[in-house]
């Protein structure tokens, strides 16, 4: 219930929301299906609240786990008091509980422990507990010498190494510690100066000195990689009044004492030696983490934005993958994405063939009646445009437009792509990769790793494990909000679903290929691997268009076609009638007003109703078709056409933290400062948006855009 507790608070949702999720995750339901068809029990939680819990639940239940293991240890160790284990109990981290575990973990042989073998504990507890006695320092020390200790001096030195080790593992001094260097220690880097760093990457980074607190993301992750790469060193320093000040309110001395002088040294020797090396890592752990977790969320933005472009339908589209010394490859596929052509042109040098090129591709476009061309935005893709702009200015029948190569190398050295194109060359299947872009950018992209599509901030820094979880979290959640077409859709898509990974993807594709297409939803129970919690689990997320029932080309869920059928008897509906007509139907008559009371008398619950009407009025919706769509262009603009203050139309193409990159038409995308944008403005990647040039740097090749 704590954790329950937890996850209510982090999510602002009531705790019978949090618990039912959890109790439906733990059946083994899926989030897209939760989130979508139990509305009833979770109170309607969207999508990103059943994936938060999702993830949530699995933290604290690893910390629980691990709070399970340090209370065996210490009770099998016969030293669990009953305040300890309560203090244990409360721990909420993870970096908590390891403290609390320190003075009981397992150790190496330290310092601290061949004095305890040597008899020097009680001569430690005496500098611990301040004893007042009236025998000098040197005479009491005597009395511990043995054959392993041979003076006074290595007796009291053995004896501060265990009080050392015991402020060590105080976890009450580390926790404050640790909170004081987060509060108001500083991260300080600077030049390895044995290191050449050839082009200056991280000249910022030299002599750089920021509060721990105000150290932002992007810096931690540029520093981390310095380090890595040997050019840069960084510390974490701490305040040396503030350090000093938590330890000996902690073992404050006692001037009276003659162990008074005895426990500073070793106080100071448990904070250089043992704990600020300690917490310095800790902090550095966690500004990483924290740095980690931006970076995916930045990333994963970005891509659920890619994803959820609008697809630009009935196009026949002819794919360039631009190059200079190998040439250009082009594929032409028709509007289905089917391949129908492919070859090589040589405009650019060395071999310079610009009217040759320029002939094939007419040809091209005239033999298949191509309607867009789309250049991928890689080397020589603005010298190519040029080609393309030559060809479309006149023709008002085909356009032109710069689509994300990012991945396209990667799906076409693929078994994905070795499967579709057996015969097809490594370059060609790039090429059709790029014009399906244009086409479904969804369909495409999912034949891809997530990781390679570069719309991330230093995707190959971060925790590798999280950013896949995180990127095919994603990609679920898009998959399954767009849902597919069970009879069109590719395994790579397929596995996406809810319920359905790459085995039964690949067995229902296998299934299709054999038997023919799905007649209704149904027959999927037919494929070998796809069981009854499949099926339910990825029923309302697969559509099957033009089949036996019309409800299976919706996303309402077979479930609950009961409940459709009812209601439209009860609205004086049918399946067969125009969805246009029920729209105008449900907006004449409000039923937003009657959704409590038709959902009582039909029986289910009043959020599923709400998305049964929805669907009735748009079966099958594609959100994407709610996004804008690309911009087409037919004539290139040069730099030199920009002057300040001029208005564009320009497509985002990534989000970071200081800003956004805009595609505007010219060779090097426009930067859109965060400065630049008004109060509550939020980008995503796709969107297309009026900016203004700001400011033109040639020589540098930096363009400054504004929305104000």
């Amino acid at each position: 219930m704590k954790n329950i507790e937890t996850i209510s608070n982090l999510i602002n949702a009531k705790i019978s929301q949090v618990e039912a999720t959890v109790k439906l995750l733990d059946e083994g339901n899926t989030v897209p299906f939760i989130s979508r068809y139990r509305k009833e029990m979770t109170g309607s939680l969207d999508d990103e609240q059943v994936r938060i819990v999702a993830d949530e639940i699995v933290r604290l239940r690893t910390i629980d786990d691990r709070r399970e293991t340090i209370l065996e240890s210490i009770q099998s160790q016969g030293k669990l008091t009953e305040e300890l284990k309560t203090t244990i109990e409360m721990a909420e981290t993870m970096t908590r509980l390891e403290d609390l575990y320190l003075p009981f973990k397992p150790k190496k042989r330290t310092r601290a422990m061949v004095a305890r073998e040597r008899g020097l504990e009680p001569l430690a507890e005496m500098i611990l507990k301040q004893a007042i006695v009236h025998d000098s320092l040197e005479s009491i020390a005597e009395k511990f010498l043995t054959d392993g200790v041979g003076s006074s001096k290595e007796a009291l030195g053995g004896a501060r190494d265990i009080v050392a080790e015991i402020i060590n593992d105080d976890a009450n001094v580390r926790q404050a510690i640790r909170e004081k260097g987060l509060k108001f220690g500083k991260v300080v880097s600077e030049k390895n100066d044995r290191v050449i760093d050839e082009k200056a990457v991280y000249e910022s980074y030299y002599e750089y000195e920021t509060r721990v607190d105000k150290v932002q993301p992007h810096q931690i992750l540029a520093i981390n990689r310095g380090v890595k790469e040997g050019i840069l060193k960084v510390k974490v320093i701490f305040d040396e009044r503030d350090t000093t000040r938590v330890v000996t309110n902690a073992y404050e001395p006692d001037p009276l004492s003659v162990f008074s002088e005895e426990l500073e040294v070793a106080a100071n020797d448990s904070l250089n030696r043992l704990i600020l090396p300690s917490i310095e890592r800790d902090i550095r752990r966690h500004l990483t983490d924290l740095a980690d977790h931006h970076a995916i969320n930045v990333f994963a933005t970005n891509l659920k934005a890619l994803l959820l472009i609008s697809p630009l339908k009935n196009q026949t589209v002819l794919g360039l993958d631009p190059g200079f010394r190998t040439g250009t490859k082009f594929a032409v596929v028709d509007p289905t994405g089917k391949f129908l052509e492919s070859g090589t042109i040589y405009p650019h040098q060395p071999q310079n063939d610009w009217e040759g090129a320029k002939a094939t591709l007419l040809s091209m476009i005239q033999k298949h009646k191509v309607t867009l061309i789309t250049i991928g935005n890689g080397t020589a893709s603005r010298e190519t445009e040029r080609l393309a702009a030559e060809i479309t200015k006149n023709n008002n029948n085909t356009k032109y437009l710069i689509v994300n190569e990012a991945g396209a190398s990667v799906y076409s050295a693929s078994p994905i792509a070795r499967a579709e194109f057996p015969n097809l060359d490594v370059s060609i299947r790039g090429a059709i990769s790029i014009a399906r872009r244009a086409q479904d950018p969804l369909s495409e992209l999912v034949k891809i790793d997530p990781k390679s599509i570069g719309v991330g901030l230093y995707q190959h820094d971060v925790d590798q494990n999280e950013l896949a979880s995180s990127l095919d979290g994603v990609v679920e959640q898009v998959v399954n909000t767009v849902g597919v077409d069970v009879n069109t859709a590719s395994a790579s898509l397929l596995r996406y679903i809810a319920g359905i990974g790459p085995k039964v993807a690949a067995a229902i594709v296998q299934h299709r290929d054999s038997n023919g297409q799905f007649e209704d939803r149904n027959r999927l129970m037919e494929v070998s691997g796809l069981g009854k919690k499949a099926f339910e689990q990825s029923a309302g997320f697969l559509r099957v268009m033009g089949g036996s029932e019309p409800l299976d080309a919706t996303a309402i869920h077979p479930e609950s076609y009961q409940y459709t059928r009812k209601f439209l008897t009860k609205v004086g509906l049918s399946l067969n009638s125009d969805p246009m007509d029920r729209k105008v139907y449900f907006s004449d008559h409000d039923l937003r007003l009657k959704t409590k009371e038709f959902a009582l008398e039909i029986g289910c619950g009043e959020p599923t109703l709400i998305d049964i009407i929805e669907q009735l009025q748009r079966p099958g919706r594609d959100p994407r078709e709610d996004a804008p769509k690309p911009i087409l262009r037919s004539d290139i603009i040069s730099l030199d056409d920009l002057t300040e203050g001029t208005q564009l139309k320009g497509t985002v193409r990534n989000v970071v933290d200081f800003g956004a990159f805009v595609d505007i038409g010219v060779k090097q995308d426009g930067l859109l400062h965060r400065s630049q944008l008004p109060p509550g403005t939020v980008l995503k990647v796709g969107d297309v948006i009026e900016v203004w040039i700001l400011k033109i740097e040639k020589e540098r090749g930096r363009i400054s855009l504004t929305l104000k």
